[in-house]
C-alpha cells in the first residue's frame, strides 16, 4: 500500500525547499561563463528578428540559409572593426612612429590670455598650465609616472581579461546563430514557462521585454550615427585632418555608449597646442553640445518605439550603464518596464476587483427591492444604504421608479 506523506509536514518541506534553492544556484553556477554570451545573444537577436524574416523571404523562404547568412554578417560587424584597425595602424606605422618621436621636442606654450579670465577656475587652470609648460616633455613624464600605474591598473580593470572578451564574442555569434535557427521553439518555450509563472501577465510580460529590446536597439544605434555625424560635422569646420575617420572611431564609441568626447577633447587640445585657439575654443563648445545628445535623443527614440514612459526609459539607460556597462543599456530599461507594467497591472486588477464587488452590492440591493414592491423606499432607509453611500444607492435602486433623488415615493 502506497504511504500518503502528510502536506503540513515542516521539516519535509523546509528540506524540500532549500534542495530546490541549492539546485538552482548550483545551475546558475555552472552556467555563470555563459550568461553574459546569452544575455547578449538573446539581446542581438530580439533586436534583429525582422531583418531575419525579410533575408528569409529573399533566400527561397530557408530560414538555415538565413540563419547562417545572419551569423556571418554578425560576425563581420565584430571582426571587421578590428581588422579595418589594424589594416589602418599598419598603413600608418610609419607616421605613427615619427609622431611619437615628435612628441619628445613638443613645448607647450604658455597660457592664452583669455584662460585667465574663466571664472572660478582660471587661475588655477593657469597656473597648472605654466608647471606644465615649464616642466617640459621630461618634467610631465615625472609629473605622471607616481601615477602610470593606476592608469594602466584602470584601463586593464575597464577592458577586462582580452582572453574572456574574446571567448564571450566567439560564444555570442554561436548562440546567436542557434537562436537564428531556433527561434520560435525557444519563443514558445519561453511563454510556456512565463504563462505557467504568472498566466497571461507572464506571457504580457515577455512580449514587452522582446519588445524593449528591440526599441532600444534601434535607439541606440540612431543615436551612435546621429551623435558621431554632427561631432564629425564638427572637427571638419575646425580643420582637424582624417575627418571620416575619427567620425567612424566616434561611430564606434558612441555604439559603447562612450560618447564622443574621447576623440573630440584630444582634437581641441591639439588645436591648443597648434596655437589655433580660436578654433580649439569653437571645439571646445561643440563639445559640450554635442555630448549630453545621446541622453536626450535616445530616449525620444526608443519612447517612440516601444510603449513606455520616458521616466522608464531615461533612468533604465543611465542607471543601466553605470551600473552593469554596455549592457546596462539594454538590460536597465527592460528590468524597469517589467517592474513597472506588473505593478500598473497589479494596482489595475485592484481596482476592477473593488468596481466588481460594488457592483455586486449594487445589483444584490437591486434585486432585493425589486421583489419588495410594498415599499420603493425601505432598501434606501435600510442598513446597507450605509455600507455603499445614500446618494449612489437611491439613485440606482429608485431608476425604474421614476423616483428622483430625496423624493420618498408614497406608500401602497
Amino acid at each position: 500500500m502506497k504511504e500518503h506523506l502528510p502536506y503540513n509536514d515542516i521539516t519535509r518541506t523546509t528540506l524540500s525547499v532549500l534542495a530546490i534553492g541549492m539546485l538552482i544556484v548550483a545551475a546558475f553556477w555552472i552556467a555563470k561563463p555563459f550568461l553574459l554570451a546569452l544575455l547578449w545573444a538573446s539581446m542581438i537577436v530580439s533586436a534583429t528578428w525582422p531583418i531575419l524574416l525579410r533575408l528569409e523571404q529573399i533566400l527561397w523562404k530557408s530560414r538555415n540559409l538565413a540563419a547562417v547568412a545572419m551569423t556571418i554578417l554578425l560576425a563581420l560587424l565584430v571582426v571587421g572593426p578590428l581588422i579595418l584597425a589594424v589594416s589602418i595602424i599598419v598603413a600608418n606605422t610609419e607616421r605613427i612612429v615619427s609622431w611619437l618621436e615628435s612628441l619628445s621636442r613638443l613645448t607647450l606654450l604658455p597660457p592664452p590670455e583669455w584662460v585667465v579670465t574663466l571664472p572660478v577656475i582660471g587661475l588655477k587652470l593657469a597656473a597648472m598650465w605654466r608647471e606644465f609648460a615649464a616642466a617640459g616633455t621630461a618634467g610631465l613624464a615625472e609629473l605622471m609616472a607616481p601615477h602610470a600605474e593606476e592608469i594602466v591598473t584602470w584601463i586593464f580593470r575597464q577592458s577586462g581579461n582580452p582572453g574572456k572578451v574574446v571567448f564571450d564574442f566567439i560564444l555570442t555569434i554561436i548562440i546567436s546563430g542557434v537562436l537564428y535557427s531556433t527561434g520560435e521553439t525557444v519563443a514558445r518555450e519561453v511563454l510556456r514557462f512565463a504563462h505557467r509563472l504568472a498566466g497571461e501577465r507572464g506571457e504580457n510580460v515577455v512580449v514587452l521585454a522582446a519588445k524593449s529590446v528591440r526599441g532600444l536597439a534601434l535607439g541606440v544605434v540612431v543615436t551612435a550615427v546621429a551623435q558621431s555625424t554632427v561631432a564629425g560635422i564638427g572637427l571638419a569646420i575646425a580643420g582637424v585632418p582624417v575627418v571620416f575617420l575619427l567620425t567612424a572611431v566616434m561611430f564606434v564609441l558612441c555604439l559603447a555608449q562612450l560618447g564622443p568626447s574621447p576623440v573630440l577633447v584630444p582634437a581641441a587640445i591639439w588645436l591648443f597646442w597648434s596655437d589655433a585657439t580660436g578654433w580649439a575654443v569653437f571645439l571646445s563648445i561643440w563639445t559640450i553640445l554635442v555630448t549630453p545628445i545621446d541622453n536626450i535623443l535616445r530616449p525620444m527614440l526608443i519612447r517612440k518605439s516601444v510603449d513606455l514612459s520616458l521616466f522608464v526609459v531615461l533612468p533604465g539607460v543611465i542607471g543601466g550603464l553605470m551600473t552593469l556597462g554596455i549592457i546596462g543599456v539594454f538590460v536597465g530599461p527592460v528590468v524597469l518596464a517589467v517592474a513597472f507594467s506588473l505593478l500598473e497591472a497589479w494596482i489595475q486588477e485592484g481596482e476592477a476587483t473593488e468596481e466588481t464587488e460594488t457592483m455586486a452590492q449594487i445589483n444584490g440591493v437591486s434585486a432585493g427591492h425589486s421583489d419588495n414592491t410594498g415599499d420603493g423606499s425601505e432598501a434606501c432607509e435600510s442598513g446597507t444604504n450605509q455600507t455603499i453611500g445614500r446618494d449612489r444607492l437611491c439613485q440606482s435602486g429608485d431608476a425604474g421608479l421614476g423616483v428622483e433623488h430625496g423624493d420618498r415615493p408614497p406608500g401602497p
